[in-house]
């Protein structure tokens, strides 16, 4: 069971504090201005603003479901690789024997052509999982300065290494030398593999049928690895997110206009009989506003957070994790002990990567 990041109400409060700090300014100036100076005739009407709200609420919550949907597909994906890698996992164990060979493999033989086939595929895991992490022109999460405290505090262990000593305790030097040559490295291990299970077929180590079954568990790896790049290379598109981010703005902007001066004629009812309540009720729009203004911005801020999930954020899909937990499982069906196998990796602040 692959989980995130649980948001507690602090953890939200915190995320968005810069945020939250320039909402209150903006209230504390709009009110300073009608209350200091007087301009009673800066005001905006409700009708307007609230058409602006409904047309930004409608676009912000088409974003979101885009965006979840983006996470749920990669969800998927990523729980496919799972079960199709302990499938060929399996498949390989059993399917390499002696029973249509000419020449007899040793036991040692087998089991070293079985570990090659297996530690290949964790090295294509590798090379998928460091191309998913690859940064791209349309990924804006480490843009926000709250993102970037979080990434220096956990950071996905592929922003520290590079894909080449990652795979490298999996692959030949010979295929290290292949590999490192294209620039779809996980491409380029499946090609290998392809080419591997043939030599085996033409052996006899592998009956033909079984070589079909094998060859078929490849096509399901490319098509599991052709639509998590999909999501990777595909973003969301621009001008929704761009239009919806300016479209917030706007509203978020005009907002004090309409709700201060509605405050301002409450408070100048109540002087009737409180006149010092009456003068400083305008106050009380400070905190109404900020939080009115901080709803519509957290929404939109989640769904461009969660527009490509594979970035790394707290609330991605943990691609890190995931393929760690299928490379101790491959491992440990080989009869590897726990000193031999690496160790998943540490979940920081209830956070998996």
């Amino acid at each position: 069971m692959y989980t995130r990041k649980v948001f507690k109400a602090k953890d939200m409060a915190k995320w968005t504090r810069y945020e939250t700090f320039l909402f209150l300014s903006i209230g504390v100036i709009t009110v300073g201005i009608y209350f200091f100076l007087n301009i009673e005739w800066l005001k905006i009407p409700w009708t307007p603003l609230a058409l602006i709200g409904t047309a930004v609420a409608f676009v912000i919550g088409f974003q979101n479901n885009a965006a979840y949907g983006r996470i749920w597909e990669a969800r998927k994906i990523w729980g496919g690789i799972v079960n199709t890698s302990r499938t060929f996992g399996m498949f390989v164990q059993d399917m390499l024997t002696n029973e249509h060979t000419s020449i007899q493999l040793s036991e040692e033989e087998l089991k070293h052509e079985i570990k090659t086939l297996t530690y290949r595929h964790i090295a294509w895991m590798t090379a998928l999982r460091h191309a998913m992490r690859m940064p791209k022109p349309w990924e804006t999460f480490f843009q926000e300065k709250t993102n970037q405290e979080w990434s220096n505090i956990v950071r996905p262990p592929e922003v520290d290494s590079n894909v080449g000593d990652d795979m490298e305790p999996y692959l030949s030097e010979e295929d290290m030398q292949y590999v490192m040559s294209k620039n779809n490295k996980q491409t380029a291990v499946l090609y290998l593999q392809s080419h591997h299970l043939r030599r085996l077929k033409e052996a006899g180590v592998i009956w033909e049928f079984a070589f079909l079954e094998l060859e078929n568990v490849l096509e399901e790896l490319f098509t599991l690895q052709g639509k998590s790049e999909r999501i990777k290379n595909f973003p969301y598109p621009r001008h929704f997110a761009t239009l919806n981010h300016y479209f917030m703005w706007v509203f978020v902007l005009l907002l004090p206009m309409a709700i201060v001066p509605q405050f301002a004629e409450i408070g100048t009812n109540i002087k009737e009989f409180n006149p010092t309540v009456g003068n400083l009720f305008i106050w009380l729009s400070v905190p109404f506003y900020a939080i009115v203004a901080w709803v519509f911005h957290t929404l939109e801020r989640i769904g461009r957070t969660g527009e490509n999930p594979f970035e790394g954020s707290a609330n991605d899909v943990p691609i890190s994790t995931i393929a760690r937990g299928i490379e101790i499982d491959l491992r440990q069906n080989l009869g590897e002990t726990a000193e031999e196998i690496p160790p998943q990796f540490e979940a920081m602040y209830d956070t998996q990567m």
